[in-house]
């Protein structure tokens, strides 16, 4: 099992909506808005890194308001 941080940065106003969309897709094991250089912070979980990767390259980054998205895997 892989886990994962995904940290997204979203344009003004659209935190809330997005949150709700990402909290929706299957790799995703919790997503919240937070304060800081980011605006969601989300834990993911997938069977492999190339879930993951696919989740925040394709469908985080994919969904209108995503500015940018930096992922860090977990190592212990």
């Amino acid at each position: 099992m892989v886990h994962a941080y995904i940290m997204v940065k979203t344009g003004p106003g659209t935190s809330e909506q997005i949150v709700k969309s990402i909290r929706g897709l299957a790799t995703v094991a919790e997503a919240h808005i937070v304060a800081g250089a980011y605006d969601i912070i989300v834990e993911a979980d997938a069977e492999a890194v190339y879930e993951i990767l696919n989740a925040a390259s394709n469908e985080i980054q994919g969904l209108t308001g995503v500015t940018d998205t930096k992922t860090y895997i977990a190592m212990g």
